[in-house]
């Protein structure tokens, strides 16, 4: 085990967009394992949308990262020793260990997963909390029946790539929006969505009234703003609109911008309701059961963005996810 830990902190709280220096680069002595602990360095870290709001120190679902503190982040770890009757040094765990090189762990939140089933990276992805938030968001949340017309948008992330894809196993007409060529022609040719909107490139209204000419009975939002305005002209009477994220207005420096179409919910006797994947812990291994059938079946396709390198590579990797330059889910994988 190396003498030292390679940690990242939050050094300030951001305005607008996170910049390096709101980061601190440290070196601590690597702990040792205790009584009822165990100890294993990183081996792949998660990127989501979620981190941004984790900085700011306003009221949450989670309390925000504290100044100094080690930043929060799902991870890969492998055990290197142990003292704990349920982890022995070789497993592979998943939880909350932060962005940081080792970890000690006393097994709260923590759980062993099965590297020769999926790579640890997909522990993150479909088989972790991006995909229990697609799986719950759509199904319970979005209350989906089979053959409806179902609208993503951020369809070509983390999260978005696989709510599309659950809502093509249930039969559903699914419309991605994504931004650029390359990442609505993966929607469409690899991931079976049977249209894709370029909001980059395209007006989204015009394009959805195209697409769902029937409306939407199902809007699935990670990225708020004027696409959520959009969609919301579009809706079929009883839509859902599934409020998963707005990855569009997590940087602002104003004031978050709402929806000015929310009449439609009146007019079309719709519903838009928000949700926390957390809620549904008791019932991730089914999802995790249902997700890994759809994989098995081809009915999923796994996309990753994987940056190889080390924890100082962290702000810049995080960086990528608000410019939009990942497809699938983003990890930092550790050499």
């Amino acid at each position: 085990m190396s003498a030292t830990n390679r940690r990242i902190l939050l050094a300030a709280r951001p305005s607008g967009e996170v910049r390096p220096d709101d980061w601190q680069h440290d070196s601590v002595p690597v702990e040792e394992p205790g009584p009822g602990r165990f100890a294993g360095r990183t081996r792949v870290i998660s990127l989501d949308p979620a981190m941004r709001g984790w900085l700011d120190d306003r009221p949450s679902y989670l309390p925000p990262v504290g100044i100094g503190e080690v930043m929060r982040a799902g991870s890969v770890i492998e055990v290197t020793a142990s003292e704990h009757p349920d982890f022995q040094p070789g497993d592979h765990v998943v939880g909350t260990f932060g962005v940081q090189e080792y970890v000690v762990s006393d097994g709260k939140g923590a759980m062993k997963i099965d590297t020769s089933l999926a790579p640890p990276s997909t522990y993150l992805g479909a088989l972790g909390m991006p995909g229990m938030t697609a799986y719950f968001g759509l199904l319970d949340v979005g209350a989906l029946k089979d053959g409806e017309t179902v609208v993503v948008s951020g369809a070509a992330g983390a999260v978005g790539s696989i709510a599309g894809q659950i809502a093509k196993a249930r039969g559903c007409r699914v419309v991605g929006i994504a931004g650029g060529p390359e990442k609505c022609s993966l929607l469409v040719d690899e991931l079976g969505f049977d249209a894709a909107v370029d909001y980059r490139a395209e007006d989204v209204r015009k394009a959805l009234r195209r697409e769902a000419p029937d409306g939407i009975d199902v809007y699935f939002d990670n990225v708020g703003g004027d696409i959520l305005d959009a969609a919301l002209t579009r809706l079929a009477m009883h839509a859902r609109v599934v409020v998963c994220g707005a990855i569009s207005q997590y940087n602002n420096v104003t004031p978050v911008k709402g929806p000015s179409n929310y009449l439609s919910l009146l007019v079309r006797r719709a519903r838009m309701e928000g949700f926390v994947v957390f809620d549904y812990a008791q019932r991730y291994a089914q999802a995790a059961r249902d997700i890994s059938a759809w994989i098995e079946a081809g009915r999923i396709k796994v996309r990753e963005h994987v940056v190889r390198g080390s924890v100082d590579d962290f702000p810049e990797t995080l960086a990528m996810l608000f410019r939009g330059e990942n497809v699938g889910k983003l990890v930092l994988e550790l050499a």
